[in-house]
């Protein structure tokens, strides 16, 4: 029998878990959790279980990868059901195959357990469509955050040409020099741009603009929540 769940726990807000992941929740003996995951969703986990922070945060202290991949193996060997539970969706931006490869490599078994992504949470509260017949037939989801902490390197010109809807996770810290790559590689200065600030939590915070003036409009109102960017006509 499985006891080991990589778990999403979605954008946020307690009601948009799966009711799958609030069962393990319920069930669960240890948990491994993001710092994003708030005080809502933690207050639904099993009051005897063992509660371990191992977030990430970009630009503040937090747990090294291989330290959050050590422990996860160590409360494996313990038998105890174990959950790591992940802010949005597990195989998104969630470093998911290092934990995978981690616990394949100690020998254990485990499942995946998906989430609700901030993109589609994020969408779903503006009333907005994603994708529209004839304007954006793709979605693009792409890191603002590159692996060496600086600006990814996207094939900027691949991402223009490809058109459609993008959503940009983890990317306030180099705003300005993504917006700089996509305006370099041909995308209009007037599409539309959104920033959603703690997607799906009553701290929600909207900033439209077009992607020209996004990076100045984001600066300005000085984030201190996770953001996402949408770029595209579909949100116009």
């Amino acid at each position: 029998m499985t006891r080991i769940f990589l778990a999403g726990a979605g954008p946020g807000d307690p009601e948009l878990l799966t009711m799958k992941t609030a069962r393990l929740l319920r069930e669960a003996e240890v948990v491994l959790h993001d710092s994003l995951v708030g005080p809502g969703i933690l207050a639904l986990i099993n009051p005897d279980a063992e509660l371990v922070d191992v977030g990430k945060r970009c630009g503040r202290a937090s747990a090294p990868q291989a330290e959050i991949c050590r422990l996860l193996v160590e409360y494996a060997r313990t038998g105890r059901m174990v959950v790591r539970l992940k802010g949005g969706d597990p195989v998104i931006f969630g470093r998911l195959t290092e934990e995978m490869e981690a616990l394949r490599a100690a020998g254990f078994s485990f499942e995946v357990v998906p989430g609700i992504t901030a993109a589609a949470a994020a969408a779903a509260g503006l009333e907005l469509s994603l994708t529209q017949r004839r304007i954006a037939r793709s979605l693009h989801i792409i890191t603002g955050h590159g692996a060496d902490a600086g600006l990814p390197a996207h094939d900027w010109s691949a991402l223009a040409r490809a058109g459609g809807s993008f959503a940009i996770y983890m990317g306030s810290k180099h705003l300005p020099g993504l917006v700089e790559k996509l305006l370099e590689a041909g995308m209009a200065p007037g599409l539309p741009a959104i920033a959603v600030e703690s997607a799906s939590l009553p701290a929600q915070r909207v900033l439209r603009a077009t992607l020209a003036s996004l990076a100045g409009a984001v600066a300005r109102a000085a984030p201190s929540g996770p953001v996402l960017v949408l770029v595209g006509e579909a949100l116009g």
